[in-house]
């Protein structure tokens, strides 16, 4: 028996052997994989890979030993997670060898023994002897130290080793191994060993001392190699903000990473290790930033790289100088203060890269914030107050000189230190401020004046970063009068870009809580009256109203008492000017006037007011007082739908909007519908698409915000009201006779399905209809009515809007299916096949959004009707309307589920389809399929088309033949920026593109010359050896646009043709 069982001992130790010899003496890498995981596995233990590897280990050939050490230590980096745990260590030691052999154990493991065993003491002298075997091979060959430093990276990887391992090792490493000629490899496995140890052993490492640092700077000197550099940055940022020792050794960690300053560094091409320049850059930055002990040696560094004319290191210099400054105080910077204020100040003065201005602006910044925060003892200097006068002294008299080139850098050189600490913007501003006052007043030229201003405002808005607990220590009180005349000067100049500035400004001093008096505000609301009714669209006008809803919102009272008023008085004589038919000037005034009612109503006390004023106006439309045409209801709806969106920023405001406004324009709109014995034309611009559409962008900004629960009160009525008739809550209700949109009802009442579409399609998804199914079951047949085409097409939106929101079951699957009945009966033979197409386009956009299943069944059907006679052409613009973004209906705003990538899937799913059907289609259908690719691939986001464009490009470029002006323009949209992002694709099709962009820029449709120019001026970004031989061919052909009738396309051949005329030529 004992004789079988050591055959059967013998026989895997046999194949252990085995697998030793491959690889020691026939240099086979396999085995090591193999015996690895049969250690792991608990085949074998360490100590038998030991007892295989035998006389290898010490076998006087050094290639022979180092193959042993290696097979040796890549068990252990496969297995050191398991050396210290005590069942995967009686896996590697072997359960039978813990109770054989009595190896020498300490008194108070001994004193344990009965509780435990023996098995803790062998797990400690296993990885001990590991320990001391490895750290007596690093005096080994040179041969031998790789596969000696991988055994150590394998047991600085136990967590829990034995106490004073980790310094012996370490000492060992830095007293036998000359680093820094070792190969990049074992060098980077020196650091990870130290970097292991000091995650793990940290309170060891520090009972070495300084000498623990010493012994690093000796590891680290010279290192080159960028992978290494990453890990020795980090390994000395751990030191300083681990608190290690540093002792005498701080200028040599300064000097041992500081040589690498600035880095310049460039990855080779194809780098598979991805190290990047800015990389090193950080890592070395948050080393020489990370303790103040570096500033003697760092700060002259930095100033003398600042002073060269390497701009990479004038910016990583600035930089470094502004991460130093959150470690720093005054007492490093004391000493070096006036050497970088002066280095500071000749960049911002001369340089000519607006980046170094940046990085130095921001320099500054951070040098006066270090000084505001540090401490003071009370006989101590202020640093602050004399390196701030140093700064005013050098910058204040070029504020004096606003047509000079040092204005601008000395305003900016002020301004950054201004803002760095409420001390120091107290203490710049109270200087500066007089002199800027004192120079608008001196000069006279709205250019100079307007210098001084866009200074003096950039001083301003400093003012708004700190609060005064004591209103009276603000340092803008005792200039608070001169500030507001000089304003108000500004505001009252002729010259529009003096005004711009004074409306600016006069914006920041508002936003000074309690600065403005109530006769300030009175002049300003004034002032701001009056540029409200400049020339429309003008600069001055369009800043006057943001300013204007700015301050509304701080100061509603003042606003509501002396501009609301003036408002209502402006709107009233405008409503007269137009009963009577005055002249277009009277006009504008009162589209001025409607706009500066909705840009006010920014607060909800003025909102109260204002809106009762907008739909008044409109009652007076409706009740024929005033000759109004359709664009006069426009503009009260864009004022409307602009009130309702600042509303949105408010839940009350919101609501009161909502509640006031929608009910008033339903009103007016049933009102309108009704049938007349005399009609009137002045009612029935009310019912008009365009201003049916107005309202509907009303009724949709009013509705998506609100919350579920109000919205579900104003839905109990919106909805009965167009299935019932029910008009209870409309304001003056009593109408002629009953509405009945669905039932029997008139063209006109029809028509206001698109306000019901506007309200119910902009409802949260969780607030639920009432009479749902009857709803669609309306809005369906209203949808296939070929008797009035507008409320027909709003009625299959409305339906499919409510559709992509209905969640999954039953009830959605039975809607779908209508549908489908209804679209299939309705594009047979017919009047409605028109309608029925729209409705099969708008469904199969609402499942295209949400993913459902049926999308790709409509889809079909929809690339079924490219080659119909009749519908072929509407099919393919249909592509278009699935691809892009309503307004209306169907938007994310309007709370309707439109998955992430959704253009990306109906591409995969839809593309090869569109191609293989182009292919088979007759020659008279290919424009079909040709118009509806271009929809496709034109609003698809590029990164997606680029890898297809190969395959695609043909169709492109066949699609520019085709002679649809649609067609020619979605495809040139397509191609430019693919010019731009794929060169080498495009160049291959160089030809035939110049040719065709050529002929369409002469072609009939403007929009299409436009943007073929666009398409030329984009190709020279091609490389240019492929384009030399079109450039002579190119310029004679631009010259032609050059005289077009239209100066957009005058404007794009220039810049086409000059393009073209630098191709190839040097610096191009």
């Amino acid at each position: 028996m004992a004789a079988a069982a050591a055959v059967e001992a013998a026989a895997p130790m046999g194949a252990l052997w085995g697998l030793v010899h491959d690889f020691v003496v026939g240099q086979q890498e396999g085995p090591a994989d193999q015996v690895a995981a049969d250690v792991k596995s608990g085949n074998y233990t360490v100590l038998q890979v030991v007892e295989a590897l035998g006389s290898s280990l010490e076998n006087p050939e050094p290639r022979t030993r180092a193959r042993a050490i290696q097979l040796l230590s890549q068990v252990l980096l496969h297995c050191h997670t398991l050396l210290l745990e005590k069942e995967g260590a009686e896996s590697l030691i072997g359960k039978k060898e813990g109770r054989r052999k009595k190896l020498p154990c300490t008194e108070t493991e001994r004193g344990s023994k009965a509780k435990r065993g023996n098995s803790a003491c062998h797990r400690y002298q296993l990885v001990v002897h590991l320990i001391l075997f490895y750290e007596n091979r690093l005096k080994d060959h040179h041969l031998v130290i790789p596969s000696v430093l991988q055994g150590l990276k394998a047991l600085s990887l136990c967590v829990a080793l034995p106490p004073g391992l980790a310094v012996s090792v370490l000492k060992a490493i830095f007293q036998e191994v000359h680093v820094q000629s070792l190969p990049q490899v074992d060098r980077h496995t020196v650091y990870n060993i130290i970097t292991n140890f000091m995650r793990t052993r940290e309170e060891e490492l520090k009972s070495l001392g300084a000498d623990f640092t010493f012994g690093f700077i000796q590891v680290m000197d010279g290192e080159k190699d960028p992978r290494n550099l990453l890990v020795a940055f980090r390994i000395v940022h751990d030191l300083i903000s681990r608190d290690y020792s540093l002792g005498p050794f701080v200028e040599e960690l300064f000097e041992v990473t500081s040589c690498y300053f600035p880095i310049d560094f460039t990855p080779p091409p194809n780098d598979p290790h991805g190290i990047q320049r800015e990389d090193l850059i950080l890592s070395l930055r948050a080393v020489l930033a990370s303790t103040p002990r570096f500033a003697e040696f760092l700060l002259p560094l930095l100033i003398e790289k600042v002073d060269s004319e390497v701009l990479s290191a004038k910016l990583d210099s600035l930089q470094t100088l502004n991460a130093c400054c959150a470690v720093y105080g005054q007492k490093e910077l004391k000493d070096f203060l006036p050497s970088l204020w002066a280095s500071i100040r000749r960049e911002v003065f001369q340089t000519a890269s607006e980046r170094v201005e940046a990085e130095g602006l921001a320099a500054l910044h951070s040098l006066t914030a270090c000084l505001s925060r540090s401490v003071l003892r009370a006989d101590a200097e202020d640093l602050l107050d004399s390196f701030l006068s140093n700064i005013l002294q050098d910058c204040r008299h070029h504020l004096c000189e606003p047509d000079m080139k040092l204005v601008w850098p000395s305003a900016k050189l002020l301004q950054a230190a201004a803002g760095a600490s409420a001390r120091a913007c107290d203490s710049v501003t109270s200087n500066v401020l007089p002199l800027l006052l004192e120079q608008f007043h001196k000069h006279s030229q709205s250019s100079q004046r307007r210098t001084i201003l866009e200074m003096l405002l950039g001083f301003l808005k400093l003012q708004q970063k700190w609060s005064y607990e004591d209103k009276d220590q603000r340092p803008l009180n005792g200039f608070k009068d001169q500030l507001c005349s000089l304003v108000f000067m500004a505001l009252t100049d002729p010259s529009t870009q003096l005004q711009l500035v004074g409306i600016r400004t006069l914006t920041v001093l508002g936003a000074q809580p309690d600065l403005l008096s109530y006769e300030d505000l009175e002049l300003a609301v004034g002032h701001l009256y009056r540029l409200s009714f400049l020339k429309e669209d003008s600069q001055s006008w369009v800043a006057a109203l943001e300013a204007s809803g700015t301050l509304a919102a701080l100061y509603p009272v003042a606003f509501s008492s002396h501009l609301v008023p003036k408002l209502a008085e402006e709107l009233r004589v405008g409503e007269s000017n137009l009963t009577n038919g005055d002249e277009p000037t009277q006009c504008s005034r009162h589209l001025c006037c409607l706009q500066a009612l909705s840009a006010v109503s920014t607060h909800p006390s003025i909102v109260k007011e204002t809106l009762p004023l907008l739909l008044q106006h409109l009652w007076q439309v409706n009740r024929g007082n005033m000759v109004a045409q359709s664009s006069d209801v426009i503009a009260v709806c864009q004022s409307l739908r602009q009130m309702a969106e600042k509303c949105q920023q408010d839940p009350e405001s919101c609501w009161y909007f909502h509640q006031t406004a929608i009910p008033c324009l339903l009103a007016l709109a049933v009102q309108a519908s009704m049938p007349e014995k005399e009609p009137s034309v002045l009612r029935k611009v009310l019912l008009e698409d365009e201003v049916l559409a107005a309202m509907v962008s009303v009724i949709g900004t009013a509705t998506t915000h609100l919350s579920p629960e109000l919205a579900a009160q104003s839905v109990t009525h919106i909805v009965p009201l167009f299935l019932d008739g029910n008009v209870s809550f409309l304001p003056e209700n009593s109408f002629p006779s009953r509405f009945q949109p669905f039932q029997d009802g008139s063209s006109g009442q029809r028509r206001l399905i698109a306000l019901l579409m506007a309200f119910v399609c902009s409802l949260p998804r969780n607030v639920e209809i009432p009479q749902l199914n009857q709803l669609m079951r309306e809005l369906l047949e209203l949808s296939c009515c070929h008797s009035c085409p507008f409320s027909s097409t709003a009625a299959a939106k409305c339906f499919a809007g409510l559709l992509n929101k209905h969640p999954a079951g039953q009830q959605l699957d039975e809607f779908l299916q209508l549908a489908v009945d209804k679209v299939e009966a309705g594009l047979g033979s017919g009047p409605c096949r028109s309608q029925a197409f729209t409705l099969l386009l708008w469904v199969t956009k609402a499942l295209v959004l949400r993913y459902h299943p049926l999308s790709s069944c409509l889809t079909a059907r929809l690339m079924g009707l490219l080659s119909d006679p009749e519908l072929g052409p509407a099919a393919a613009d249909g592509f278009s309307l699935l691809m892009s973004d309503c307004t209306d209906v169907l938007t994310r705003a309007g709370h309707a589920e439109v998955r992430i990538m959704f253009r990306q899937r109906f591409f995969t799913d839809n593309v090869p389809a569109l191609v293989q059907g182009f292919h088979a289609a007759p020659q008279d259908v290919k424009p079909n399929y040709l118009k509806g690719l271009s929809h496709v691939l034109n609003r698809l986001p590029k990164p997606v088309l680029l890898p297809e464009l190969p395959t695609l490009l043909s169709l492109l470029l066949e699609a520019l033949s085709c002679p649809d002006c649609v067609v020619q323009l979605s495809t040139l949209s397509c191609l430019q920026p693919l010019l731009l992002e794929a060169p080498q694709v495009m160049s291959l099709h160089v030809d035939t593109l110049v040719t065709k962009f050529l002929n369409l820029s002469s072609s009939p449709s403007m929009a299409v010359r436009i943007a073929a120019l666009q398409c030329m001026h984009a190709l020279t970004r091609l490389p240019t050896p492929v384009l030399l031989p079109y450039k002579p061919q190119v310029i004679r052909a631009l010259a032609k646009p050059l005289d077009d009738k239209k100066r957009l396309v005058r404007k794009e051949a220039v810049s086409a043709r000059g393009e073209w005329f630098l191709l190839g030529s040097p610096g191009s």
